[in-house]
């Protein structure tokens, strides 16, 4: 993983130098994996990994009950929090090595990339 600059926001991604083949949306840019951005209302974490592997966000949800106070604001793979100081950073420390580049990599072609052709 990287870090980077992508879709305007920080983010760590799959540089083309281990996958070649880019984002399937434009393959200009490398495959995501976490994105971080301050909207009008709330922080985002984007972690795609999270909405691609159910096991991974069954134990996001239990981690989070049991370590935050507030219920925890979701979309697909968004985790949305109001304040900065609610913000499990711990929590989302322990999310990202759970899965492996490589890892990503085949849930992402064989899942994502997959069903969107």
């Amino acid at each position: 993983m990287e870090e980077a600059v992508n879709y305007g926001i920080l983010g760590y991604v799959v540089p083309h130098s281990l996958y070649p083949n880019g984002y399937h949306c434009n393959t200009k840019l490398p495959l995501p994996f976490m994105n971080l951005a301050s909207q009008k209302n709330f922080i985002a974490v984007y972690s795609t990994a999270l909405y691609a592997k159910k096991e991974l966000m069954d134990w996001f949800i239990l981690e989070h009950k049991k370590r935050c106070k507030y219920k925890i604001h979701m979309g697909k793979s968004c985790i949305r929090f109001k304040k900065m100081e609610d913000i499990p950073f711990g929590l989302i420390g322990e999310l990202t090595p759970k899965i492996s580049t490589d890892e990503w990599i085949d849930i992402y072609e064989t899942s994502i990339k997959a069903s969107k052709k």
